[in-house]
Protein backbone atom coordinates (compact mmCIF):
# COMPACT_ATOMS: atom_id res chain seq x y z
CA UNK A 1 0.00 0.00 0.00
CA UNK A 2 -0.90 2.55 -1.10
CA UNK A 3 -1.73 1.75 -4.72
CA UNK A 4 -4.16 4.41 -5.92
CA UNK A 5 -7.09 3.71 -8.19
CA UNK A 6 -7.05 6.41 -10.89
CA UNK A 7 -10.18 8.19 -12.09
CA UNK A 8 -8.45 9.91 -15.02
CA UNK A 9 -10.71 9.65 -18.08
CA UNK A 10 -9.64 11.95 -20.91
CA UNK A 11 -11.57 12.70 -24.12
CA UNK A 12 -11.49 9.85 -26.64
CA UNK A 13 -8.62 11.11 -28.82
CA UNK A 14 -6.39 11.54 -25.74
CA UNK A 15 -6.79 7.89 -24.86
CA UNK A 16 -4.09 7.22 -27.47
CA UNK A 17 -0.71 7.44 -25.75
CA UNK A 18 1.25 8.83 -28.69
CA UNK A 19 -1.35 11.52 -29.35
CA UNK A 20 -1.25 12.60 -25.69
CA UNK A 21 2.55 12.68 -25.67
CA UNK A 22 2.85 14.67 -28.89
CA UNK A 23 0.09 17.14 -28.03
CA UNK A 24 1.63 17.88 -24.64
CA UNK A 25 5.12 18.35 -26.06
CA UNK A 26 4.43 20.23 -29.27
CA UNK A 27 1.01 21.88 -29.22
CA UNK A 28 0.00 22.80 -25.69
CA UNK A 29 0.30 26.52 -24.87
CA UNK A 30 0.33 27.95 -21.36
CA UNK A 31 -0.40 31.67 -21.08
CA UNK A 32 -0.45 34.17 -18.24
CA UNK A 33 2.76 33.05 -16.53
CA UNK A 34 5.62 35.48 -15.96
CA UNK A 35 9.05 34.03 -15.14
CA UNK A 36 12.10 35.78 -13.72
CA UNK A 37 15.56 34.23 -14.10
CA UNK A 38 18.14 33.76 -11.39
CA UNK A 39 21.58 32.26 -11.97
CA UNK A 40 22.67 29.79 -9.31
CA UNK A 41 26.44 29.45 -9.11
CA UNK A 42 27.51 25.92 -8.18
CA UNK A 43 30.39 24.83 -5.96
CA UNK A 44 32.30 23.24 -8.86
CA UNK A 45 32.37 26.48 -10.87
CA UNK A 46 29.39 25.69 -13.09
CA UNK A 47 25.89 27.18 -13.00
CA UNK A 48 22.20 26.46 -13.38
CA UNK A 49 19.51 28.98 -14.29
CA UNK A 50 16.35 29.06 -12.17
CA UNK A 51 13.15 30.52 -13.64
CA UNK A 52 10.86 31.88 -10.95
CA UNK A 53 7.15 32.62 -10.89
CA UNK A 54 5.34 33.79 -7.80
CA UNK A 55 2.07 33.41 -5.95
CA UNK A 56 -0.20 36.47 -5.77
CA UNK A 57 0.59 36.96 -2.09
CA UNK A 58 3.94 36.59 -0.33
CA UNK A 59 4.57 32.91 0.34
CA UNK A 60 6.98 30.79 2.33
CA UNK A 61 5.98 27.79 0.23
CA UNK A 62 7.79 26.86 -2.99
CA UNK A 63 7.69 24.10 -5.59
CA UNK A 64 10.89 22.96 -7.28
CA UNK A 65 10.07 21.88 -10.84
CA UNK A 66 12.45 19.51 -12.65
CA UNK A 67 12.17 18.97 -16.40
CA UNK A 68 12.86 15.87 -18.46
CA UNK A 69 15.54 14.88 -20.95
CA UNK A 70 16.47 17.88 -23.12
CA UNK A 71 13.68 19.93 -21.62
CA UNK A 72 13.81 23.32 -19.96
CA UNK A 73 11.79 25.59 -17.69
CA UNK A 74 9.68 26.87 -20.58
CA UNK A 75 8.20 23.52 -21.57
CA UNK A 76 4.40 23.52 -21.18
CA UNK A 77 4.42 20.75 -18.57
CA UNK A 78 6.69 22.96 -16.44
CA UNK A 79 4.90 26.26 -17.01
CA UNK A 80 1.52 24.59 -16.53
CA UNK A 81 2.69 23.18 -13.21
CA UNK A 82 4.21 26.50 -12.17
CA UNK A 83 0.92 28.23 -12.88
CA UNK A 84 -0.98 25.62 -10.85
CA UNK A 85 1.33 26.04 -7.86
CA UNK A 86 1.15 29.85 -8.06
CA UNK A 87 -2.65 29.65 -8.04
CA UNK A 88 -2.44 27.33 -5.04
CA UNK A 89 -0.40 29.96 -3.20
CA UNK A 90 3.14 28.66 -3.64
CA UNK A 91 6.04 30.15 -5.55
CA UNK A 92 7.57 28.03 -8.31
CA UNK A 93 11.29 27.56 -8.94
CA UNK A 94 11.64 25.94 -12.36
CA UNK A 95 15.14 24.52 -12.72
CA UNK A 96 17.04 24.50 -16.00
CA UNK A 97 19.61 21.73 -15.66
CA UNK A 98 23.19 22.46 -16.67
CA UNK A 99 23.31 23.44 -20.34
CA UNK A 100 19.52 23.56 -20.74
CA UNK A 101 18.92 27.32 -20.58
CA UNK A 102 20.14 28.19 -24.09
CA UNK A 103 23.71 28.68 -22.88
CA UNK A 104 26.41 26.02 -22.84
CA UNK A 105 27.49 25.24 -19.30
CA UNK A 106 31.10 25.84 -18.31
CA UNK A 107 32.26 22.31 -17.55
CA UNK A 108 32.59 19.18 -19.67
CA UNK A 109 29.97 17.49 -17.50
CA UNK A 110 26.34 18.51 -17.80
CA UNK A 111 23.23 16.86 -16.30
CA UNK A 112 21.92 13.33 -16.02
CA UNK A 113 19.13 11.33 -14.36
CA UNK A 114 21.00 10.80 -11.12
CA UNK A 115 22.66 14.20 -10.59
CA UNK A 116 21.08 14.75 -7.20
CA UNK A 117 23.96 16.97 -6.09
CA UNK A 118 22.49 19.65 -8.35
CA UNK A 119 19.01 19.23 -6.88
CA UNK A 120 20.50 19.44 -3.40
CA UNK A 121 22.22 22.70 -4.37
CA UNK A 122 18.82 24.14 -5.28
CA UNK A 123 17.21 22.88 -2.06
CA UNK A 124 19.99 24.34 0.08
CA UNK A 125 19.73 27.65 -1.80
CA UNK A 126 15.99 27.86 -1.13
CA UNK A 127 16.42 27.03 2.55
CA UNK A 128 19.47 29.13 3.40
CA UNK A 129 19.09 32.10 1.07
CA UNK A 130 15.38 32.32 0.31
CA UNK A 131 14.20 31.12 3.74
CA UNK A 132 11.35 28.95 2.45
CA UNK A 133 9.79 26.74 5.11
CA UNK A 134 7.79 24.39 2.85
CA UNK A 135 9.35 22.85 -0.26
CA UNK A 136 7.60 20.51 -2.69
CA UNK A 137 9.60 18.75 -5.41
CA UNK A 138 7.78 18.00 -8.66
CA UNK A 139 9.83 16.12 -11.26
CA UNK A 140 8.94 14.99 -14.75
CA UNK A 141 10.46 11.99 -16.53
CA UNK A 142 14.24 12.31 -16.00
CA UNK A 143 13.55 15.00 -13.41
CA UNK A 144 11.16 12.65 -11.65
CA UNK A 145 13.84 9.98 -11.41
CA UNK A 146 16.23 12.56 -9.96
CA UNK A 147 13.67 13.74 -7.40
CA UNK A 148 12.86 10.22 -6.18
CA UNK A 149 16.52 9.25 -6.04
CA UNK A 150 17.25 12.39 -4.05
CA UNK A 151 14.76 11.69 -1.27
CA UNK A 152 15.56 7.97 -1.24
CA UNK A 153 19.35 8.04 -1.17
CA UNK A 154 19.69 10.33 1.84
CA UNK A 155 19.24 9.19 5.42
CA UNK A 156 17.82 12.61 6.23
CA UNK A 157 16.16 15.03 3.83
CA UNK A 158 15.96 18.70 4.89
CA UNK A 159 12.85 19.07 7.02
CA UNK A 160 11.61 21.85 4.75
CA UNK A 161 11.04 19.27 1.98
CA UNK A 162 7.49 18.15 2.66
CA UNK A 163 6.58 15.92 -0.29
CA UNK A 164 7.61 14.76 -3.76
CA UNK A 165 5.60 14.12 -6.91
CA UNK A 166 7.07 12.28 -9.92
CA UNK A 167 5.27 12.27 -13.27
CA UNK A 168 6.04 9.70 -16.01
CA UNK A 169 9.11 8.48 -14.13
CA UNK A 170 11.57 6.00 -15.74
CA UNK A 171 12.17 4.31 -12.39
CA UNK A 172 14.42 1.78 -14.11
CA UNK A 173 16.57 3.61 -16.66
CA UNK A 174 17.62 0.54 -18.61
CA UNK A 175 14.01 -0.61 -18.94
CA UNK A 176 13.12 2.83 -20.28
CA UNK A 177 16.05 2.82 -22.70
CA UNK A 178 14.94 -0.53 -24.12
CA UNK A 179 11.52 0.96 -24.80
CA UNK A 180 12.93 4.07 -26.43
CA UNK A 181 15.02 1.94 -28.78
CA UNK A 182 11.94 0.09 -30.07
CA UNK A 183 10.72 1.00 -33.58
CA UNK A 184 7.49 2.55 -32.24
CA UNK A 185 9.56 5.18 -30.44
CA UNK A 186 12.01 5.84 -33.27
CA UNK A 187 10.94 9.46 -33.84
CA UNK A 188 11.17 10.34 -30.16
CA UNK A 189 14.59 8.73 -29.77
CA UNK A 190 15.88 10.41 -32.91
CA UNK A 191 14.73 13.79 -31.65
CA UNK A 192 16.42 13.27 -28.27
CA UNK A 193 19.63 12.11 -29.92
CA UNK A 194 19.66 15.09 -32.30
CA UNK A 195 19.47 17.60 -29.45
CA UNK A 196 22.02 15.79 -27.29
CA UNK A 197 24.55 15.46 -30.11
CA UNK A 198 24.10 19.13 -31.03
CA UNK A 199 25.26 20.03 -27.53
CA UNK A 200 28.33 17.84 -27.91
CA UNK A 201 29.32 19.75 -31.04
CA UNK A 202 29.29 22.92 -28.92
CA UNK A 203 31.55 21.29 -26.35
CA UNK A 204 33.97 19.95 -28.96
CA UNK A 205 36.09 23.16 -29.36
CA UNK A 206 36.01 23.77 -25.60
CA UNK A 207 37.18 20.29 -24.56
CA UNK A 208 39.14 18.80 -27.49
CA UNK A 209 41.07 16.57 -25.09
CA UNK A 210 37.90 14.93 -23.80
CA UNK A 211 35.72 14.45 -26.89
CA UNK A 212 36.55 14.08 -30.58
CA UNK A 213 34.68 14.40 -33.83
CA UNK A 214 35.13 10.66 -34.29
CA UNK A 215 33.45 10.04 -30.95
CA UNK A 216 30.48 12.21 -31.84
CA UNK A 217 29.99 10.70 -35.27
CA UNK A 218 29.99 7.20 -33.78
CA UNK A 219 26.82 7.97 -31.77
CA UNK A 220 23.99 6.11 -33.46
CA UNK A 221 21.46 5.88 -30.64
CA UNK A 222 20.82 6.98 -27.06
CA UNK A 223 22.82 4.17 -25.51
CA UNK A 224 25.81 5.18 -27.62
CA UNK A 225 25.47 8.71 -26.27
CA UNK A 226 25.50 7.42 -22.71
CA UNK A 227 28.49 5.18 -23.41
CA UNK A 228 30.52 7.88 -25.13
CA UNK A 229 29.53 10.97 -23.15
CA UNK A 230 27.21 10.60 -20.13
CA UNK A 231 29.17 7.84 -18.43
CA UNK A 232 32.63 9.27 -19.11
CA UNK A 233 31.71 12.85 -18.21
CA UNK A 234 30.08 11.89 -14.93
CA UNK A 235 32.30 9.15 -13.52
CA UNK A 236 30.55 5.94 -14.57
CA UNK A 237 32.19 2.93 -16.20
CA UNK A 238 29.76 2.83 -19.11
CA UNK A 239 26.09 3.33 -19.94
CA UNK A 240 24.95 0.21 -18.10
CA UNK A 241 26.83 1.26 -14.96
CA UNK A 242 25.12 4.65 -15.19
CA UNK A 243 21.66 3.10 -15.57
CA UNK A 244 22.25 0.71 -12.68
CA UNK A 245 23.54 3.30 -10.21
CA UNK A 246 21.13 6.12 -11.07
CA UNK A 247 17.78 4.35 -11.40
CA UNK A 248 15.57 5.60 -8.59
CA UNK A 249 13.72 2.31 -8.10
CA UNK A 250 16.39 0.89 -5.79
CA UNK A 251 16.07 3.95 -3.52
CA UNK A 252 12.28 3.89 -3.15
CA UNK A 253 12.26 1.64 -0.02
CA UNK A 254 14.19 4.35 1.86
CA UNK A 255 11.78 7.23 1.18
CA UNK A 256 10.41 8.68 4.40
CA UNK A 257 8.26 11.58 3.17
CA UNK A 258 4.95 11.53 1.25
CA UNK A 259 5.64 10.68 -2.39
CA UNK A 260 3.31 10.37 -5.36
CA UNK A 261 4.24 8.63 -8.62
CA UNK A 262 1.92 8.92 -11.63
CA UNK A 263 2.96 6.61 -14.49
CA UNK A 264 0.43 5.95 -17.24
CA UNK A 265 0.12 2.34 -18.35
CA UNK A 266 0.15 3.48 -22.01
CA UNK A 267 3.40 5.45 -21.65
CA UNK A 268 5.52 4.15 -24.52
CA UNK A 269 8.72 5.39 -22.82
CA UNK A 270 8.33 3.15 -19.77
CA UNK A 271 9.15 -0.55 -19.62
CA UNK A 272 7.66 -3.01 -17.12
CA UNK A 273 10.37 -2.35 -14.55
CA UNK A 274 9.38 1.35 -14.43
CA UNK A 275 6.21 0.59 -12.49
CA UNK A 276 7.22 0.10 -8.82
CA UNK A 277 4.21 -1.85 -7.58
CA UNK A 278 6.23 -3.89 -5.09
CA UNK A 279 7.98 -0.87 -3.65
CA UNK A 280 4.68 0.99 -3.21
CA UNK A 281 3.13 -1.98 -1.41
CA UNK A 282 6.09 -2.15 0.97
CA UNK A 283 6.46 1.56 1.75
CA UNK A 284 3.48 3.48 3.14
CA UNK A 285 5.06 6.78 2.05
CA UNK A 286 4.87 5.91 -1.65
CA UNK A 287 1.57 6.49 -3.44
CA UNK A 288 1.56 4.90 -6.89
CA UNK A 289 -1.10 5.80 -9.43
CA UNK A 290 -1.14 4.05 -12.82
CA UNK A 291 -3.84 5.61 -15.03
CA UNK A 292 -4.77 3.74 -18.17
CA UNK A 293 -4.18 6.88 -20.21
CA UNK A 294 -1.79 9.83 -20.34
CA UNK A 295 1.12 8.73 -22.50
CA UNK A 296 4.38 10.37 -21.48
CA UNK A 297 3.68 13.59 -19.52
CA UNK A 298 0.48 13.94 -21.55
CA UNK A 299 -2.36 13.99 -19.02
CA UNK A 300 -4.68 16.31 -20.94
CA UNK A 301 -7.68 17.72 -19.11
CA UNK A 302 -10.23 20.48 -19.60
CA UNK A 303 -9.48 24.21 -19.38
CA UNK A 304 -5.81 23.53 -20.18
CA UNK A 305 -4.97 22.37 -16.68
CA UNK A 306 -3.65 18.83 -16.96
CA UNK A 307 -4.84 16.03 -14.70
CA UNK A 308 -1.30 15.55 -13.38
CA UNK A 309 -1.23 19.20 -12.25
CA UNK A 310 -4.59 18.96 -10.47
CA UNK A 311 -3.58 15.67 -8.89
CA UNK A 312 -0.26 17.12 -7.71
CA UNK A 313 -1.90 20.07 -5.99
CA UNK A 314 -4.48 17.77 -4.38
CA UNK A 315 -1.68 15.52 -3.10
CA UNK A 316 0.18 18.49 -1.63
CA UNK A 317 -2.99 19.69 0.09
CA UNK A 318 -3.73 16.25 1.52
CA UNK A 319 -0.19 15.51 2.69
CA UNK A 320 0.90 18.91 3.95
Amino acid sequence: MPLISSDYRPPFIFKYGHFSTIYSGLFRKVTGLVQHRERLELADGDFMDLDWSFAKNHSKKVAILLHGLEGNAQRPYITGSAKAFNTYGADACAVNFRGCSEQTNRLFRSYHSGATEDLDAVVQHLVSTKKYTEIYINGFSLGGNMALKYVGERRSVPTEVKCVVGISVPCNLYSSLCMLLKPKNYLYARRFKHHLVAKLYKKLPLFPDKISMKDIKSIKNLKDFDDIYTSKAHGFKNALDYYEKCSCKQFLPNIQIPTLIINASNDSFLGPACYPYHEARQNANIHLEVPSFGGHVGFYDVYNQFYSEKRTIKFVQDMV
